[in-house]
């Protein structure tokens, strides 16, 4: 690139030197011919006064002497009578026309050229002073004028080639760095960036790589999350045949077992095919599980709890634990999916009864407010003794994954409401989702600056 652009420098600039070089040395060559016939014209001027005074020859002689044309020997008197003072270089038929036509004219001569000029004397006949200009003085400093011109025109050609080379370095460097960082995300590095530099067009090649990248880190990271939380979907379903099973262990013909365990059997199911299903879809495009329609699905938060508390409340008897359930006897609509909204209740559930021992009691509250609706899970457990290292590290310690709380947290943060871990009433932890279900309104302050605005 380098080598083309200082090719494409040399080319244009060439042409542009050419285009001022050639018309100025002509005209200093043109230049110096008319600055060359002037100072002739000047000393033939000078004896046409001497002309006028006298006509002897001695006089005359003597005055074509004093120019310094003719000291040099380039200047000649030609007299009415034929007769020829000083030097004369004119060819007599040039001669002849001068003294004929009366006017001043330039002819050729060897080595040079010759001005000729008619003088009316007072018997009307006409003199014709003679000023020879040799070919040197006609082309005096020409040469010169060119070769500067030409130094001229050379140095331009070499300050744009090294203008062009310094512009092609700018943008090699820029290409190259552009051409690194593809390399290495090409071989797996996605953290690899790249400066914008060089010009407009690289800089945005620049800005829509590092766009990319970043998008592509994103879209890895989400496939991750989403089979992490997809994968533990399944427990809860594993967990609730793994207690019917225990059960049909101990009372191998209890029908209610075997109706129990053909249930879960059958939410099991259920469950891998949502995995299926959501792990076909294509990346990028939002989507629920089976029964969901999208980002602009909604449900009844109080619903989704009570019919997932009568399947938790089955493995809490089992665990002698006390539960009470809260704010879910009237409607709470929030705009989230179903299934994801069931996922994110067993989650937290889940951890619930992992992560505290039997005979712990917990309490699910749903509490509607203005702007957005809150689901409490707490537990009379040992609790989380960091909450905001919990959040921040997405485990909650004590061998957790910390994907539940990655499930709702993701939940809430879809809506535009956030997760907290706090201390539960209780004595445990308490984990608050917190579904926006409207815009936050404005502050007084902003109220006011709207006001002034309108």
């Amino acid at each position: 690139m380098r080598t083309s652009l200082a090719r494409v420098a040399v080319a244009v600039t060439a042409m542009v030197a050419l285009s001022f070089v050639v018309p100025l040395g002509l005209l200093n060559g043109q230049m110096a011919h008319d600055r060359a016939m002037t100072a002739a014209e000047r000393q033939a001027a000078s004896l046409v006064p001497v002309l006028s005074v006298t006509g002897d020859p001695a006089a005359l002689t003597d005055a074509v002497g004093s120019v310094p044309a003719g000291t040099a020997g380039r200047l000649a008197l030609h007299l009415p009578t034929g007769q020829a003072l000083g030097s004369p270089h004119a060819p007599p038929g040039d001669l002849a026309d001068a003294r004929r036509l009366g006017r001043t004219s330039t002819v050729g001569a060897a080595g040079g050229k010759v001005l000729l000029r008619p003088v009316l004397l007072e018997a009307g006949t006409f003199a014709v002073i003679e000023v020879y200009v040799p070919q040197e003085e006609l082309s005096r400093g020409v040469a010169r004028s060119w070769l500067i011109l030409a130094l001229v025109a050379l140095a331009l050609v070499l300050v744009s080639v090294a203008m062009a080379d310094r512009l092609a370095k700018r943008v090699v460097r820029a290409t190259d760095r552009l051409v690194r960082a593809v390399t290495h995300v090409a071989a797996g590095d996605l953290a690899a960036r790249v400066d914008p530099h060089g010009p407009p067009e690289l800089r945005a090649a620049g800005e829509a790589f590092n766009h990319m990248a970043d998008r592509l880190a994103r879209l890895l990271a989400a496939e991750r999350e989403a089979g992490a939380d997809l994968s533990h979907r399944l427990r809860t379903p594993l967990t609730a045949l793994r207690v019917d099973l225990d059960g049909l262990a101990a009372n191998p013909g209890d029908p209610a077992r075997m109706a129990q365990s053909r249930d879960a059997l059958e939410r099991l199911e259920t469950a891998v095919d949502e995995i299926i299903a959501a792990a076909r879809r294509p990346a990028g495009r939002s989507g629920t599980a089976a029964g969901g329609t999208g980002a602009a699905a909604s449900c009844d938060a109080s619903e989704v709890v009570r019919r997932r508390l009568a399947f938790w409340s089955a493995l809490a008897e089992d665990q002698d634990r006390g539960w009470d359930l809260v704010g879910a006897d009237a409607p709470a609509p929030v705009p989230a999916p179903e299934a994801e909204l069931a996922a994110a209740l067993d989650a937290l559930m889940g951890n619930i009864f992992r992560h505290t021992p039997h005979g712990t009691a917990f309490r699910l509250t749903v509490h509607r407010g203005r702007t957005s609706t809150g689901l409490l899970f707490g537990d009379a457990g040992p609790g989380i003794a960091d909450g905001a290292a919990a959040l921040r590290r997405g485990t909650s310690g004590a061998g957790s994954t910390g994907l539940g709380l990655d499930i709702a947290r993701r939940l809430a943060e879809s809506t535009g409401g956030s997760l907290r871990v706090g201390t539960s009433p209780l004595g445990g932890a308490q984990i608050e989702v917190w579904l926006r279900t409207a815009p936050k309104p404005a502050s007084r302050r902003s109220a006011r600056r709207a006001a002034r605005s309108r």
